[in-house]
């Protein structure tokens, strides 16, 4: 019989879920200024495991737009790497059919994560016009991670928070995907095949901040909002 302590049980994913939620209140103001619709790049993994969570996402999405449509609304742009060096991405779109539309036309191929090029893509858009949120769904990270720290460090210069939601148990991808949340400004969360509904629930919640900013999302309560809130940098005096 050994008497090596027993390894603390990670969290259940729904806690974990509640756990990130409670972090966002500390956010700096996002809202767009003049007036306009807040600007969030939707970027997903695409390489051949990724479909049954893809199939997910497009039943998901609308809940961005939904969510936002009291506060101005909300542009979203459709990014995803695939197959061989593939990385493509819509123009900023701000009706839910024409995103899901162009969502169901994608079948996802084998290949190696992109996620350095996809970090690039979004530093481009945000240098053009400020991007108020990076959302990044995901399983894996197969490059090395400190080049994509540093994008995921000049994003954070740009204003342009990143939003990990992983889904999987990998501890290494988790590791990864949890600096570049917290060196951007953003936050991490992991989910599972199961908990759809927490993800719904993280969608509407960073949709909420990109359309309206840290007070929007306050006032939008519930476990998402909250563990996003704590998280996040507190902002400047």
């Amino acid at each position: 019989m050994s008497n090596l302590p027993e390894k603390p049980k990670a969290p259940p994913a729904s806690a974990a879920v509640s756990d990130f939620l409670k972090r966002v209140e500390a956010m700096p103001q996002a809202r767009p200024a003049n007036g306009r619709r807040g600007r969030l790049v939707f970027a997903m993994d695409a390489t051949a495991s990724r479909q049954p969570s893809w199939d997910r996402a497009c039943r998901l999405q609308g809940e961005m737009f939904q969510a936002t449509r009291d506060m101005g609304g909300l542009a979203v742009q459709l990014a995803y790497y695939r197959g061989f060096m593939e990385l493509a991405a819509t123009p900023f779109l701000t009706d839910s059919a024409e995103l899901t539309r162009r969502m169901s036309g994608v079948q996802c191929l084998g290949g190696q994560t992109q996620i350095g090029r996809l970090l690039q893509h979004v530093l481009n858009e945000s240098r053009k016009e400020r991007v108020n949120a990076l959302v990044f769904v995901g399983d894996a990270v197969e490059e090395p991670v400190d080049p994509l720290c540093h994008l995921a460090g000049q994003l954070g210069l740009q204003g342009t928070p990143i939003f990990v939601f992983h889904e999987g148990d990998s501890a290494e991808a988790g590791a990864g995907f949890k600096q570049l949340a917290k060196i951007s400004g953003g936050a991490y969360a992991p989910f599972n095949a199961a908990s759809a509904g927490a993800l719904a629930e993280l969608l509407r919640a960073v949709a909420v901040f990109a359309a309206g900013g840290r007070a929007a999302l306050t006032r939008l309560g519930g476990p998402a909002a909250q563990r996003i809130a704590g998280q996040l940098p507190a902002p400047k005096r």
